[in-house]
């Protein structure tokens, strides 16, 4: 099971296929206390013609900017960023995203690693990306069922672990963005119940509310 956007026949193929030369930037800090300006200054100097900040806690999934980016951006465009951790929260988070710009054929750069994936090297190294995140994926599920099955053999009912670990909370956060998954077959699949997970991830309601689905609900933005 996995919530990795499908890569296309041509993991290296040009896109966006037409470019409008319209850059749009996102900019964000973690907390109230920093400034925006630096980023600010790097996005506006990269010649985006507008620029979305969110100013939130990294406790709080909820990024209202980001969201008005994503609707705001339309085919052609690009979308620019400070650094890659400004933009996901994690490799799994900034793939799923950088994929779903992909199909909508809207370009991705990062300044601060100078990743650009209208060029051929920029997808190149997103390829890879996509590839290690589905590796490190497919491992924490294959781990987390033979734990599973070992706990089994060993006794417990259900193979249901005493207290839930740091990697099968891992694991739960990793799935729980992709609508395909629910919340009870996740919960089947790492031997907890689904109140578990309720209990152990506080913003488990938001985590569902920030896959793709519905980030990009809208490829059409507001008069530009």
């Amino acid at each position: 099971m996995t919530d990795a956007p499908h890569p296309p026949a041509d993991p290296l193929a040009a896109f966006p296929a037409h470019r409008s030369e319209i850059r749009i930037g996102y900019a964000r800090v973690s907390t109230r206390g920093q400034s925006l300006d630096r980023q600010l200054d790097a996005l506006t100097a990269a010649g985006c013609r507008k620029v979305f900040a969110d100013k939130k806690s990294g406790k709080n999934a909820e990024r209202p900017e980001l969201e008005a980016c994503h609707t705001f951006l339309t085919e052609g465009d690009t979308l620019v960023v400070p650094s890659l951790d400004r933009y996901g929260r994690s490799l799994h988070d900034l793939i799923t995203m950088v994929g779903e710009l992909r199909r909508r054929e809207i370009g991705f750069t990062s300044l601060h690693e100078n990743l650009d994936t209208t060029t051929p090297g920029g997808r190149l190294v997103f390829h890879v990306f996509a590839a290690l995140a589905e590796f490190i994926r497919e491992l924490i599920v294959a781990g987390t069922r033979e734990g599973l099955a070992a706990a089994k053999a060993r006794g417990r009912v259900g193979g249901r672990p005493t207290v839930i670990t740091p990697e099968l909370l891992r694991a739960a956060r990793d799935m729980l963005p992709n609508p395909d998954n629910s919340i009870t077959s996740i919960a089947k699949l790492l031997g907890v119940s689904a109140g578990t997970l309720y209990n152990h991830i506080p913003d488990l309601r938001d985590l569902r509310a920030s896959s793709p689905a519905h980030q990009l609900a809208s490829n059409e933005g507001p008069a530009r």
